[in-house]
């Protein structure tokens, strides 16, 4: 992933919301002056994703990315996975457990498992 933007501050976190030490796998949070305030007219995934800042000023918010990532010695950020069931495919940001609800709704289907096959512009969606 890289070192943060000039205005935007990386924090890595535990479940507890406590920095995790440099070389540990954490939740990315993003915050500072270029954190949006929220998700326009969504306020469900607002609370749940922008979240107070508990090291910053009073009112300030981090933005919960999802994305587990670590330090690495150089100070910058390595990307290790996903802290929930999301994913991309061709750019776009899929919750699988939400296709998979779907999908269990038809009375014909019992049991349903979505994952994502290939990489980058050649992944698609297996069900």
């Amino acid at each position: 992933i890289g070192r943060p933007i000039r205005g935007v501050s990386a924090l890595v976190l535990d479940e507890r919301l406590q920095p995790v030490a440099p070389g540990a796998v954490g939740e990315l949070y993003v915050a500072g002056e270029h954190l949006a305030r929220g998700y326009h007219g969504v306020r469900p995934l607002t609370s749940k994703r922008f979240i107070a800042n508990p090291f910053g000023d009073p009112g300030e918010r981090m933005y919960r990315t999802g994305d587990l990532v670590r330090w690495t010695p150089d100070h910058e950020l390595e990307f290790r996975g996903r802290a929930d069931h999301q994913t991309k495919v061709r750019g776009h940001r899929i919750e699988l457990g939400e296709i998979d609800a779907v999908l269990v709704a038809d009375a014909a289907v019992r049991a349903a498992v979505t994952t994502t096959h290939g990489e980058g512009d050649r992944a698609h969606l297996v069900s």
